[in-house]
């Protein structure tokens, strides 16, 4: 469910845009962090914790938790509610921890 008129920030979400969750296209809107859009779109589970293996989700919602890291466009722990939407942007739930180091190694 998207907020399209806010009793104090009126209605800023007018410009659609497409991004895709492990693949799959969703609709969002130009101004909502990545986090709002997906919650928007019932995706809730943003990844896995490797200490407790269990689903991290938006906590904070002010970039002060970690909780809500995912990978976008290929980056490894981007803070999605940091983070504003754009077109085409391709996000996936962080499961793992990212691969750090050369290739060679």
């Amino acid at each position: 469910m998207h907020i399209e008129d806010h009793p104090v920030f009126g209605n800023k979400l007018h410009e659609q845009v497409t991004i895709y969750f492990e693949g799959q296209p969703l609709k969002a809107y130009k101004h909502q962090s990545i986090a709002a859009a997906l919650m928007a779109n019932n995706v809730t589970k943003l990844g896995v914790s490797r200490k407790n293996v269990q689903a991290r989700g938006l906590f904070c919602s002010r970039g002060r938790c970690y909780s809500c890291y995912m990978t976008v466009n290929g980056e490894d722990h981007v803070q999605s509610c940091m983070m504003r939407v754009e077109e085409g942007m391709e996000i996936f739930p962080n499961n793992e921890d990212p691969q750090i180091g050369s290739e060679g190694e």
